[in-house]
């Protein structure tokens, strides 16, 4: 693999990435960072192979096949890095003409696609008026082990101007996971700070594509860690930890003032 940018899956949170850029060395896949494709060659022997830079210097990979994504240019305004413009409620620069899905959005997602599409056809023929940013949309990487997403990174709520709360559960605290002897990784939800506001979620582990959608309804229904502290969830499970969580955030709420008012309440009563 060829990754021109410093960091393995630069979009990922970098703790999950390099969990799974681990991983990948363990298993024998070579990951080259900071590393840019010049050129294909094929050789006198019908063999071929990439040239890539790294580091200014040059070295050659010899490969079977190679995969090239191309796109396609329509009659609105686009460019190579952001595709079709559109707007929040996505209208592209014509008027009568919507788009959705890759082409158009930063989530490159086959279900973030679905629902954004839905989001067309009520605006564009049911006079709607839902808005692309108004959407919830997890995504989760499917290697072993898996990397799951939603909501803001800590650099992105950084980048905002928004202070945040950042709690951890590592999946060697989970019994689900030590009893099937797959510790390996986390789960990571950040709240505003102070505030009971999920701003996102990352979670690196067996099933943490299907784990990541109880933080997504949390989300969506605007529901904070606080709420899913009090569902019970049954034991053992991985899911567990996302409870735990919700304790982990449940504990911060107990500050010096509120334990001591609680402590000469409790005095009062005996």
């Amino acid at each position: 693999m060829v990754e021109m940018a410093d960091q393995f899956l630069v979009r990922e949170d970098p703790d999950a990435a390099q969990i799974l850029f681990d991983a990948f060395s363990r298993e024998g896949v070579e990951v080259h960072l900071s590393t840019k494709l010049i050129r294909v060659e094929v050789c006198d022997d019908g063999t071929r192979r990439a040239i890539i830079e790294q580091k200014g210097k040059e070295d050659a990979l010899p490969f079977d096949e190679m995969l090239v994504a191309v796109g396609r240019k329509v009659g609105v305004q686009f460019d190579p890095q952001r595709g079709v413009h559109v707007d929040d409620r996505l209208r592209t620069t014509h008027p009568n003409i919507y788009a959705a899905g890759d082409v158009c959005m930063a989530q490159k997602f086959t279900h973030a696609a679905d629902f954004a599409a839905r989001a067309v056809v009520r605006n564009a023929l049911f006079f709607g008026r839902q808005k692309l940013s108004e959407l919830t949309i997890p995504w989760c990487t499917y290697t072993d082990p898996e990397i799951a997403h939603v909501g803001l990174y800590e650099r992105d709520a950084r980048a905002q101007g928004i202070e945040v709360d950042t709690f951890v559960r590592e999946f060697s605290e989970v019994d689900r996971a030590i009893a099937e002897d797959r510790e390996e990784g986390f789960a990571k939800i950040h709240v505003a700070k102070g505030k009971d506001r999920i701003l996102g979620a990352t979670i690196v582990g067996r099933d943490a594509g299907d784990m990541i959608s109880e933080v997504s309804v949390a989300m969506a229904a605007k529901l904070g860690l606080g709420a899913i502290a009090n569902v019970i969830h049954p034991y053992p499970t991985r899911s567990d930890a996302i409870r735990q969580l919700g304790d982990a955030y449940s504990r911060t709420r107990l500050t010096p003032g509120v334990k001591s008012a609680f402590e000469r309440f409790l005095a009062w009563r005996r």
